[in-house]
């Protein structure tokens, strides 16, 4: 439960701090404007990263999620769980904005909650097609990378500097796109709060992502190969001499 619980705290920063940012400032033309939005959800998963990275692995998203379940990872119990939580976690973070808003002189419908969306609702007026396309990609990227610098000892030390950043890289082009998603738990929840055309078109912030997620573990298994570096697990190198050390000591002995 320690695992599904630190899902549930994780999702629920990213989305308060992410979506916060966004609504409570003005937007792409507010106080923090794309870079500022950018770097708040960026900064959320560094934080998050090094607070209960070494309890969950800190996914807070079902797309990493699913991507970690594809590349061998984890089981399917954990991804449920993982997934649940989440979920639950941008849901509570979204409510809890709502309760914020509210307790301001703004309205929902001039926040929006930080809602992803496409046509009207996108700022540069992105088709349909166009959303699934970007969401598609933002996430490829986004997991990819995830699932290459936390397949070794070498570089998760800087693992959660580095998805930070690039989550930051993703949404300095997908702000304007569609408010960026890649995490459909941090969609869903600024969409039920939101309701409208943002729970209609909701769909694809949650499709979108996951397939970008899959398709970046496929093309991660079909480059490495492997689940985990053997050159970055240490532990496993050193029981490896020592056994092929042990066989050469008694292969001399049989020899004499």
């Amino acid at each position: 439960m320690k695992k599904y619980i630190a899902e549930f705290i994780g999702t629920f920063v990213l989305t308060l701090f992410g979506c916060g940012s966004a609504a409570l400032t003005g937007g792409i033309n507010g106080a923090l404007g794309i870079l500022g939005i950018s770097m708040a959800f960026g900064l959320s998963i560094v934080a998050m990263a090094y607070a209960i990275g070494d309890i969950s692995g800190c996914h807070i998203n079902p797309a990493v999620s699913l991507g970690v379940l594809i590349a061998g990872r984890m089981d399917i119990r954990d991804f449920v769980g993982y997934v649940v939580a989440q979920f639950i976690g941008g849901i509570v973070a979204a409510a809890t904005l709502l309760m914020i808003v509210n307790m301001t002189a703004m309205q929902v419908v001039d926040t929006g909650l930080g809602a992803n969306g496409y046509g009207m609702a996108s700022y540069v007026g992105l088709s349909a097609a166009g959303a699934l396309i970007v969401e598609i990609i933002l996430t490829f990227v986004f997991v990819l990378t995830i699932l290459r610098v936390t397949a070794s000892n070498k570089t998760a030390h800087i693992a959660g500097l580095v998805i930070g950043l690039t989550l930051a890289f993703v949404h300095i082009l997908g702000i304007a796109l569609t408010g960026t998603s890649v995490n459909p738990a941090r969609s869903l929840g600024p969409a039920l709060f939101t309701g409208g055309e943002a729970l209609a078109q909701v769909w694809v912030f949650i499709l979108a992502p996951l397939i970008g997620a899959a398709i970046a573990a496929v093309v991660y298994k079909v480059f490495y190969g492997y689940v985990w570096d053997e050159a970055g697990d240490e532990e496993e190198a050193d029981q490896a001499i020592q056994t092929d050390q042990a066989a050469q000591a008694i292969q001399a002995d049989q020899a004499e």
